[in-house]
C-alpha cells in the first residue's frame, strides 16, 4: 500500500522520509550497553554504533560494516571519518547506519534505475557535510553483468528536500570504478552523511542542474557574441574604403553569419513554446542555414590564409572575393533548400526533446528532429571543414615559426606573439568546434563547457581580431610598402592577432 501511494503523491513520500529520520535518530539516541545495537525493523536493518576513537586507519577512518537485510548476503563496508567526532561528547559519537530492505520509496520513476542497496548514515543532534576527509563505502552490486551502451555507475546520494525529480544528486560524490570488473565493486566517497546508492546513469543524458548552467552561459555568450558581431558590421560599413580589403571581407561575411547563427539561437527554446510549429520549424531552418555559412566562411577563411601565406605569387584570381560569396552562402542555401523541398515527405525540422538524467523532467527546443540527417548533413559537412582547416592551420603555424626568425632590423619576433598569432587563427577558423567530437558518445562536462564559452563567444573574438587589425592598418600601410611580398604577408599575419 505504502508503494502504490508513494508513487502517486511524492508530498506524502517526503513526509514519510522526514518522519522516519526522527525516529532514526530517536534509536540513535537510546541508551544502550556495548559498542553496537543492532535493529531489524520492516522497512529497514539498522546499526548503532559507538565511534572508537582509537581504533582508526592509516588515513584516519573508522571500519564499519553495514547491516544485512533478508536474503541479502553480500558483504558493506563503510569507512566513516573521525574528524567530525574528535571534539564532541561521548554521547554524540554515535552512528546510525541503515540499510533499507526495499528502495521502493526513494524510485521516483521508471528512470531511476539503483543497482545497490539504499545506505544511509546518520548521526544526532548535527549535519555532517563539506567533510574533507570523506566517507567512504564500498557497495556490492546486487547482480552481475554488463553495463548497457552508454551508461555508467554514478554514486549518489538522495536530498528529500530537492525538487520533484531532482532528488538523487552526485554533488559531493565521487566515483571509483576500478574493482568493479573483478568483484563487482563500486567505491564511492561522499563530503556528507545522508542516504546513499549507486545508480545506472545514461553518459547521453545531461544532468538538469548541469543543463541550466550550461544554458545560461550559452545565453549569454550568444548575446555577447551578437552584439560584437553587429557592432563589428556597423565599423566595417562605415569604415573608409582604403581600409577594405579582401581580407576584411571576409572576415566581415563570417561576423554576417556568426550574428544570424548566435541571434537565431537565443530563440531556440522560446520557440519550441509557441503552439505554432511553422514558427520552430523557421527557427530550426535559420540556426541550420547560419551554422552551415559558418562552416563555409570558415573554410574560406583557411582558404584565403594558405592563399596569402604559403601561395604568395601568382594568386590572383578574377572576381575573387564574388566567388567565395558564392561558395560561402550559396552552398548552404542550396543544402537547406534541398531538405526544405522534401520537409513535407520527411520531416527533418521541428520541436526536438531532450530527457535529463535521474528525473522524468524533459527540456524542448527547436532543431533538426532526424538523427540521420543531423549527422549525415551538419557533421559531415563540419568534418570535411574542420580537416581542411586543421591542415591548413598546421601548414599556417609550421610557417609562422619558420619564418618569425628575424624582421627588418635583425631583431628576433618574440615567441608569445607566434603563440597568440596561432590561437587567434584557431579561433578564427573555428577549430574549438571540434571538441564535439571529444564528448561523442557520452557527456564530458568540462568539454561541453568549453564547447560552450569558445563557440558562443566567436562573436567576440572576431570583433577583437577586427580591432586589432584597424588599430595596425595605418603602420602596416608604410612597412608594407617596403617589405617583400612573403615577408609581408607574414608579418599581415602577425599584426592582425587581437593581441599587442
Amino acid at each position: 500500500m505504502c508503494s502504490d501511494l508513494f508513487a502517486k503523491e511524492r508530498t506524502i513520500k517526503k513526509v514519510y522520509i522526514r518522519a522516519e529520520k526522527i525516529y532514526i535518530d530517536a534509536l540513535i539516541n537510546s541508551s544502550f550497553i556495548g559498542a553496537t545495537k543492532d535493529y531489524d525493523l520492516e522497512q529497514f536493518s539498522m546499526t548503532v554504533v559507538k565511534m572508537d576513537m582509537m581504533n582508526t586507519t592509516d588515513v584516519g577512518h573508522v571500519k564499519l560494516s553495514a547491516p544485512k537485510v533478508p536474503g541479502d548476503d553480500q558483504l558493506l563496508d563503510l569507512f566513516i571519518p573521525i574528524e567530525p567526532f574528535a571534539n564532541v561528547l561521548e554521547s554524540q559519537r554515535k552512528v546510525g547506519i541503515v540499510t533499507y530492505t526495499s528502495a521502493h520509496m526513494f524510485i521516483d520513476d521508471e528512470s531511476t534505475v539503483l543497482k545497490s542497496n539504499v545506505i544511509r548514515v546518520e548521526t544526532v543532534g548535527r549535519e555532517l557535510k563539506d567533510l574533507s576527509n570523506h566517507l567512504v563505502i564500498n557497495f556490492t552490486l546486487k547482480s552481475n553483468g554488463i553495463i548497457p551502451i552508454n551508461h555508467t555507475l554514478s554514486c549518489q546520494f538522495y536530498d528529500v528536500n530537492a525538487n520533484p525529480g531532482l532528488e538523487w544528486n552526485n554533488m559531493g560524490s565521487f566515483t571509483n570504478l576500478e574493482n568493479f570488473n573483478s568483484s563487482n565493486t563500486v567505491t564511492c566517497s561522499y563530503n556528507h552523511m545522508t542516504p546513499f546508492a549507486v545508480l545506472l546513469v545514461d553518459m547521453k543524458q545531461i544532468d538538469p542542474w548541469q543543463w541550466k548552467i550550461l544554458s545560461s552561459l550559452t545565453y549569454i555568450g550568444c548575446s555577447l557574441s551578437s552584439f560584437f558581431s553587429a557592432v563589428t558590421i556597423f565599423l566595417y560599413v562605415f569604415m573608409k574604403s582604403s581600409y577594405k580589403d579582401t581580407s576584411m571581407g571576409i572576415h566581415m561575411s563570417l561576423s554576417v553569419a556568426v550574428f544570424l547563427l548566435n541571434t537565431s539561437f537565443l530563440f531556440i527554446e522560446w520557440g519550441a513554446t509557441l503552439f505554432q510549429g511553422n514558427v520552430c520549424v523557421l527557427i530550426a531552418v535559420i540556426i541550420q542555414y547560419s551554422l552551415l555559412a559558418c562552416f563555409s566562411w570558415m573554410t574560406i577563411e583557411a582558404l584565403h590564409l594558405y592563399l596569402l601565406l604559403i601561395k604568395v605569387f601568382n594568386t590572383y584570381i578574377k572576381h575573387y572575393l564574388l566567388k567565395l560569396s558564392l561558395f560561402g552562402w550559396g552552398v548552404p542555401a542550396v543544402l537547406v533548400g534541398g531538405s526544405l523541398c522534401v520537409f513535407g515527405r520527411m520531416p527533418f525540422y521541428g520541436r526536438k526533446e531532450l530527457n535529463l538524467s535521474n528525473t522524468n523532467e524533459t527540456t524542448y527546443f527547436c532543431w533538426i528532429i532526424n538523427t540521420q540527417f543531423l549527422y549525415g548533413m551538419n557533421i559531415s559537412y563540419f568534418s570535411l571543414t574542420f580537416l581542411f582547416n586543421t591542415c591548413v592551420l598546421a601548414v599556417v603555424a609550421h610557417q609562422i615559426f619558420k619564418l618569425r626568425c628575424l624582421n627588418k632590423k635583425g631583431r628576433r619576433l618574440p615567441s608569445s606573439k607566434d603563440m597568440c598569432t596561432v590561437l587567434g587563427l584557431t579561433l578564427l577558423l573555428g577549430m574549438t568546434w571540434g571538441l564535439i567530437f571529444l564528448s561523442s558518445g557520452y557527456t564530458n562536462y568540462p568539454i561541453l563547457y568549453l564547447f560552450c564559452i569558445c563557440n558562443s563567444l566567436q562573436g567576440l573574438f572576431l570583433f577583437l581580431w577586427f580591432c586589432g587589425t584597424v588599430k595596425k592598418n595605418k603602420t602596416l600601410k608604410k612597412e608594407n610598402s617596403t617589405m617583400s611580398t612573403s615577408s609581408r604577408a607574414i608579418r599581415n599575419v602577425y599584426e592582425s592577432s587581437f593581441t599587442d
